[in-house]
C-alpha cells in the first residue's frame, strides 16, 4: 500500500502546479496535463516518489542520520516545525542564514551564545543585572531563538536535508550540494530539480499539501528510529483506505471541477 493515497492528495490540492508561464522545463515529465492556465500535477508519480523518499528517509533514519527540516516560507513554518519536533529531528523555519551549513563553525557559536543567555536567566544572574541590559539580552535571545532555535541541539551537520520548496531554499539546497548532503524535496512545476537528490512533485504553496507530505517524513523517521514499536505507532494513525481505481482522467475531471 502506498503511503499516501491518490485521494489524500487529491483531498490535499497536491496536483495543482504553477501558473504555466511560470514553469521550469525540467519538471515537464512530472506533469500531467495543463488546466485554464494552470499545470497539473501527475499524481501517479507523485505517489510513486512519495514511497521512495519515504523509503529513502525511513533508512536514514534506521541508520541514526541526522535529519533537517527546511521550510521559510508561511505556508510551510509550522508543518515543517511541529513535524520536525514529532520526529525528534530539527528544522529551520523562518530565514535561512547564509553559511547556516558551510559555515557551522560560527553558527555553533551563535548557538553557544544562545544558550549561554538561557544560562544567564536559569542561573539567576537576570536578577542582579540592570534592566535595560536584560532587555538587550531578551532581544538578542529572541532573534537567535527565531533562526537557530531550531538546530540549536542538533549534534552535527545533518546526513539528510528535507524542504520546502527548493525553488525559495537556493542557498540551503546549494550548501547541502556543496558538502554532498543528499536533499529529498517537494518541488512544484516552477522549479529546478536537478539539484535534488529524491524528489516529490507536489503543490508546495498549500498548507495541506506541505502537512500531508512533511508528516509523512516525519513517519518515516519514527519507523526508522523505532523499528517495528514506531511501524506499529505509524500504521495505528493510518486508516487503511482501498486501492484508487480512479483513472487519471477522472482525476483531472475533479480537477476542473466536473
Amino acid at each position: 500500500m502506498a503511503v499516501i493515497s491518490m485521494k489524500q492528495l487529491l483531498e490535499a490540492g497536491v496536483h495543482f502546479g504553477h501558473q504555466t508561464r511560470r514553469w521550469n522545463p525540467k519538471m515537464a515529465k512530472y506533469i500531467f496535463t495543463e488546466r485554464n492556465g494552470i499545470h497539473v500535477i501527475d499524481l501517479q508519480q507523485t505517489v510513486k516518489l512519495a514511497d521512495q523518499a519515504y523509503e529513502f528517509i525511513r533508512d536514514a533514519a534506521a541508520n541514526d542520520a541526522v535529519i533537517l527540516f527546511v521550510g521559510t516560507k508561511k505556508q510551510a513554518a509550522e508543518a515543517v516545525k511541529d513535524e520536525a519536533i514529532r520526529a525528534g529531528q530539527y528544522f529551520i523555519n523562518h530565514r535561512w542564514l547564509g553559511g547556516t551549513l558551510t559555515n557551522w563553525g560560527t553558527i555553533q557559536k551563535r548557538i553557544a551564545r544562545l544558550k549561554e543567555i538561557n544560562r544567564m536567566e536559569e542561573d539567576g544572574t537576570f536578577e542582579v543585572l540592570p534592566k535595560k541590559e536584560v532587555a538587550l539580552l531578551n532581544k538578542q535571545r529572541a532573534r537567535l531563538e527565531k533562526f537557530l532555535g531550531g538546530i540549536a541541539d542538533m549534534p552535527r551537520i545533518p546526513d539528510v536535508m528535507f524542504v520546502v520548496d527548493p525553488h525559495k531554499e537556493q542557498i540551503a539546497v546549494k550548501e547541502a550540494k556543496k558538502l554532498g548532503i543528499p536533499v529529498v524535496a517537494m518541488v512544484d512545476t516552477n522549479t529546478d530539480p536537478d539539484d535534488i537528490d529524491v524528489i516529490i512533485p507536489a503543490n508546495d504553496d498549500a498548507i495541506r499539501a506541505v502537512k500531508l507530505i512533511t508528516a509523512k517524513m516525519a513517519d518515516a523517521i519514527i519507523e526508522g528510529n523505532q523499528g517495528e514499536d514506531g511501524l506499529a505507532a505509524v500504521e495505528a494513525e493510518f486508516v487503511a483506505e482501498p486501492a484508487s481505481t480512479e483513472s487519471i482522467e477522472e482525476l483531472v475531471e475533479v480537477v476542473e471541477g466536473k
